[in-house]
Order: C-alpha cells, then sequence, then structure tokens
C-alpha cells in the first residue's frame, strides 16, 4: 500500500485529466449552443433572362448595391441564381422553384416578363424587380409611391425614352423615310413602345414598320420581312431579350449593313452600331441596394418605387465604318461612350 502523500501524486493526473474534459467538453456544449443561435444565412433568389455566362456585368453591378448595405455573397448572404438562357416562357417555372426552395427574397432581374411570373409564383415572398416599364400600368403595383403588396422595384426611363432612339437614328441617316421596329410580343410593354414610336414616326414625316421577334430563330426572319419593305434603319425594342440576343442582332444589322440603335450598352459593345437608354449597371447596383434593405426588415409595400434617371449614349465608330457610314461629329460629340 503506498503512502498517502504517494497515492495524493498519483491520483493528481487522473482529477487533470478530468478537469481538462469537463472544461473542453463544456466549452463545446457553448460553441454548439451559439450556433444554434445564430440566425441561417438569408438567401436571395435570382431570376434573369439571362446565363450565367451573359450576366457577369450586371452581376458584379447588383453584388455591388448589396455591398452598400453590409451584405456579401458568401459571407452573410447566399445568392440561388435561375438563369432563363433567353427564354422568357422558362420564368415561371423558374419562379416556382424560388418559392419552393423557400428564399428570403426573389430579384426579378429578367424585366417584366419575370416579375410577372414571380407575383404570380409568391404572394408572401419579397420580390425586387427592375424593369423599363411602368409597374402601375402592369398591375404589379398600386402606385410608385405606395407599391402595396410584396414587390417594390427599380425602373428605368427606357420606354419614356423609346422616341428618342428613333430621333437620333433619323439624324444618323436623315435622308431615310422608313425605319423598322423590332419588338418582343411576350413583353406586356411592347404595345406600348410601339404606339410611342408610331406618333413619333408621324410627328416626323417617316414610316415606321414594327415587327415582332421573341425567340432567337425569329430575330433573322423578322429582320429580313423589314429589310424587304425597305427600311433604312433598325430601333430594336426595349426587352432584355434583345439584351441577351445583342451579339446575333449585331451581326444581323452588320450583314444587311443596316444602321441600328437598341436600348442597352452592351449592343454597341459587341459590335452594334450606337445605344440610347438607361444605365443598366446604375439600375442593377441600385436593385442590390434596394434587396439588402429588403434583407435588413423593410416592407416592400412601403418602399417607394426607385426610377434611376442615368442615361447614356453609346456610338461604336468601328460598326459605323463596316457599314460605310459616317457617324455626324456632332452626335460623336454628344456621346456619352465612343467605341473604337
Amino acid at each position: 500500500m503506498l503512502p498517502a502523500i504517494e497515492q495524493s501524486q498519483a491520483g493528481e493526473p487522473m482529477r487533470r485529466r478530468a478537469f481538462i474534459t469537463a472544461v473542453a467538453g463544456a466549452t463545446l456544449a457553448q460553441l454548439h449552443a451559439a450556433r444554434a443561435q445564430q440566425p441561417a444565412m438569408p438567401v436571395i433568389g435570382f431570376l434573369s433572362l439571362r446565363s450565367s455566362a451573359t450576366g457577369s456585368a450586371v452581376n458584379v453591378a447588383f453584388l455591388e448595391g448589396l455591398k452598400e448595405t453590409g451584405f456579401v455573397e458568401g459571407r452573410n448572404v447566399a445568392i440561388s441564381y435561375r438563369w432563363a438562357a433567353g427564354d422568357n416562357d422558362r420564368f415561371p417555372e423558374l419562379a416556382a422553384d424560388l418559392v419552393r426552395s423557400k428564399v428570403d427574397v426573389i430579384v426579378a432581374a429578367g424585366g417584366n416578363p419575370s416579375a410577372l411570373a414571380a407575383r404570380v409564383a409568391t404572394a408572401d415572398i419579397p420580390i425586387l424587380f427592375q424593369m423599363g416599364a411602368d409597374p402601375v400600368a402592369l398591375g404589379l403595383v398600386k402606385s410608385l409611391e405606395h407599391p402595396g403588396g410584396n414587390l417594390t422595384g427599380v425602373i428605368s426611363l427606357n420606354v419614356e425614352v423609346g422616341p428618342k432612339r428613333l430621333e437620333l437614328l433619323r439624324e444618323v441617316v436623315p435622308a431615310a423615310a422608313v425605319f423598322g421596329l423590332l419588338v418582343d410580343p411576350k413583353n406586356a410593354a411592347s404595345g406600348t413602345l410601339a404606339k410611342q414610336a408610331q406618333a413619333t414616326a408621324a410627328s416626323l414625316g417617316l414610316e415606321l414598320k414594327v415587327e415582332p421577334a421573341s425567340t432567337e430563330g425569329e430575330l433573322d426572319a423578322a429582320l429580313a420581312r423589314l429589310i424587304q419593305v425597305g427600311i433604312r434603319g433598325l430601333v430594336i425594342g426595349n426587352d432584355p431579350f434583345f439584351a441577351v440576343q445583342s451579339a446575333q442582332l449585331a451581326n444581323l444589322c452588320t450583314r444587311d449593313r443596316l444602321p441600328s440603335i437598341a436600348t442597352r450598352r452592351e449592343y454597341p459593345a459587341v459590335g452594334g452600331l450606337m445605344s440610347y437608354g438607361g444605365s443598366l449597371t446604375d439600375v442593377f447596383r441600385l436593385a442590390g441596394v434596394f434587396t439588402g434593405r429588403i434583407l435588413k426588415g423593410e416592407k416592400p409595400a412601403e418602399m417607394p418605387i426607385h426610377k434611376s434617371s442615368k442615361l447614356e449614349l453609346v456610338i461604336n465608330k468601328t460598326a459605323a465604318e463596316r457599314i460605310g457610314l459616317a457617324m455626324p461629329a456632332n452626335m460623336l460629340a454628344r456621346a456619352d461612350e465612343v467605341i473604337s
């Protein structure tokens, strides 16, 4: 039998190990409890007409807007992307999928069709839309100041400045008397755009031919019909579908040596002649800011619709040279950006 002091010394390591194990266990339990108390990372459902490859520029602007309100993707917010890849008909399915996923907010980033699909899919999840049309006229909100319901958003001046695009194109080809307008019949605002353009054409003493196209395969045929009736310039309608098809449209107009104007900068950026409309990056940055505010607890019903007033005229000088067109010097001077 060991002396009392030796027994005490022999038991000391065991007591120390037991103490350390108890402390470690308590610490681990506290860590698990703290994690359990932490709120789950909010999830944004991002509904876009684009594809992951073509949406990068606007995505960056959206993420910058989110960051302004304190949200960084992967750190304190997750984003569940749904890409329609140029097909408006997919929006109902994609919106329903986001609702089933129980996202915290849906960003309808595909213009009017995506906003309408999201509204049908849910009356509970907050929806933040971006578009160029009047959301009141479309029945999405009660008023710009007091949206009501679960939708709010950011709108650009693209529909309002539609007539200006025809005026600018007329400056480029002043001798022309017949122009064409491409519209997407699946866009609820296409009728308004066509009426405005027809009224502008009449005031300028011009003839305007309107052709519909809502799929990639229809664009070539629509443009061929317009060429056949003798148009000398093409106005490309304000619709995200046409933005997605910018490269195809630029190639077709170059092939037919046809002066053309679109709404968004990405058209001249990929070889189209010119664009005039709201800044898409500004709209998406603002959409990111609004989304962050919703995540922080603001109610869409109480958030007035924000109108982005930033407009930009972009001209591709090289595209003009390819179709044998001399751009007016005063227009080049007025441009916000000239691509050479």
